[in-house]
């Protein structure tokens, strides 16, 4: 039985939730852009920075607050930190390796208290067993390889991606096409992609 898109996406407020995938930073964007409030956006030093300009198609750059950490673990204690002071409406962070049980728990104990939702850009199979949710993001027929990371500002409003739901505490797993309509400022789902 396929899951009914509106029921999941946006991704629940208050929890923690993860994003893999060659369209993960555009999966995020999107979900900063339809944010109620603030966004901070962590990510580590080392990594090539997010230009807020380059959102623009699918987020206010006015609204996001950059920030950059030195290393894995410490934009693990920022996003926290943010989470749990409720100061902004989602926080997203781009992560290079595994995050541990202990570390996901934590980040959603911390998004519950802050009524915050917490996004982390995760690598393919690095997530943790306490998020709420797991999506997989890759264009559809893309030759690209699935670990490839590709930047927000290059997709265009018609490209096309395969939204996996990969991991869903509620239970059901599904896959929806979507595509960006820029003029309407929302996800239109094309289809439901079968399993």
């Amino acid at each position: 039985m396929s899951l009914p898109f509106s029921t999941i996406y946006p991704p629940k407020h208050a929890r923690a939730h993860e994003v893999c995938g060659e369209g993960g930073l555009v999966f995020a964007a999107i979900c900063a852009g339809q944010a109620k409030g603030p966004v901070v956006w962590v990510s580590e030093s080392w990594q090539p920075p997010i230009n807020p300009e380059g959102l623009l198609p699918y987020c206010d750059p006015g609204k996001l607050l950059v920030t950059r950490a030195d290393s894995q673990l410490n934009v693990l204690a920022s996003v926290e930190t943010a989470l749990r002071s409720g100061a902004a409406s989602t926080v997203v962070a781009e992560i290079s390796g595994n995050i541990g049980l202990t570390e996901g728990r934590r980040l959603q104990l911390a998004a519950e208290a802050g009524r915050t939702t917490a996004l982390l850009v995760i690598p393919e199979g690095a997530g943790s067993n306490a998020a709420e949710t797991r999506w997989r993001c890759n264009g559809v027929g893309s030759d690209h390889h699935p670990r490839q990371k590709h930047s927000a500002q290059n997709c265009h409003d018609s490209t096309h991606w395969r939204w996996s739901l990969i991991k869903n505490k509620t239970g059901t797993l599904s896959d929806w096409v979507v595509r960006w309509d820029a003029a309407a400022h929302r996800i239109i789902v094309v289809s439901e992609a079968g399993r």
